[in-house]
């Protein structure tokens, strides 16, 4: 008997669908926790595994740092970065990423947060440890639910 096949990153859609998740998702950088929600949102784009948003009622937000840095994205907007300041450790710099203002079609994204699994200890969902991208720009969660290949090596940046 076989368990659930993965998801392919290639079914899902372009623009990207912003999905409502059970699951547990825990972020965990020096010890602390940072993050833990059964109310993440699921954002699925063609050729990326899914990235989990986080309320920010279930983020220590007092370990937050606005940062300066934003980007754009052509679907859900201007995104605005945060510091991760976790006391007795070294701050990280743009650790995660929330939309305050985002676009019609994402509003629900508003008032929650992503956090990059590379640039922090571990990552979780539903238990498992996301793996994190070798990419610096992708804040994609992959996991063993979802197959590859999507975006995050080197040299997928235009596919």
């Amino acid at each position: 008997m076989t368990g659930p096949q993965p998801e392919s990153a290639w079914d899902y859609p372009r623009p990207p669908a912003v999905v409502p998740s059970d699951e547990r998702v825990r972020v965990v950088h020096a010890g602390a926790v940072v993050a833990d929600s059964t109310r993440a949102l699921r954002l699925l784009e063609t050729a990326h595994a899914p990235a989990y948003y986080v309320p920010l009622a279930d983020v220590r937000r007092d370990l937050l740092r606005p940062s300066r840095t934003r980007t754009r994205c052509e679907f859900k907007g201007t995104a605005h970065y945060v510091d991760l300041l976790v006391p007795g450790a070294p701050a990280v710099s743009d650790a995660g990423w929330w939309y305050p203002d985002p676009t019609a079609g994402y509003r629900e994204l508003a008032d929650t947060i992503c956090f990059y699994p590379q640039r922090v200890d571990r990552c979780e969902v539903a238990g498992e440890a996301v793996t994190p991208l070798p990419s610096a720009f992708y804040g994609d969660w992959p996991t063993s639910r979802v197959a590859p290949p999507y975006k995050g090596a080197p040299g997928t940046e235009w596919w």
